[in-house]
């Protein structure tokens, strides 16, 4: 496992700056705006392509009052044609915002959370990808190693990084299970 460094940067994405960190316990409810999971299938990883030949993780933006856990079974189905069947919290991009209004009225603003999780998943259906989303062009099943390795030819080492530490945290949960 490597040094995780670039999960951990100060990240800058248009007017929101970023910070991961890890968490067992979620953030405010209502500081949440955007979920992330990392899925797996047994010990492989499922990861997304998009249209633009990027990869990505599975993920978006909460509705208006929708349960953040809720989120994440909305946002697989759609961007990955999965069922969620278990979810455990393990980190959030603390995140703010210098833009005079936050990107839908219902989420909070300028103080925000992206959190992320790792769930097991069982692939039901194609993406339904809807017409306002990230078009998937692919859903891979891929080992945490061949994960990594799409996301950093991607241009994307700190989703590689999440991946890794998914599966990390993974392990050892089922090794203390035993």
């Amino acid at each position: 496992m490597n040094d995780l460094r670039y999960l951990f940067e100060d990240v800058k994405y248009g007017t929101v700056s970023a910070r991961f960190e890890r968490r067992s316990e979620p953030p405010p409810d209502v500081l949440i705006s955007n979920v992330n999971v990392v899925p797996f299938i047994g010990d492989r990883a499922v990861i997304i392509r998009l249209a633009d030949g990027q990869y990505e993780v599975p993920g978006g933006t909460r509705e208006p009052d929708e349960a953040y856990l809720d989120t994440a079974r909305r946002e697989l189905v759609e961007e990955a044609g999965a069922r969620l069947l278990n979810y455990t919290l393990f980190g959030a991009w603390r995140c703010h915002s210098t833009s005079e209004k936050p990107y839908r009225p219902h989420l909070p603003h300028p103080e925000f959370y992206r959190v992320a999780g790792y769930g097991d998943v069982e692939l039901v259906s194609q993406p339904t990808n809807p017409a306002d989303g990230e078009q998937v062009a692919a859903v891979e099943v891929l080992n945490i190693t061949e994960a990594a390795e799409a996301f950093i030819a991607s241009e994307r080492p700190d989703l590689a990084d999440l991946y890794r530490l998914a599966a990390q945290i993974r392990e050892e949960a089922q090794r203390a299970r035993l």
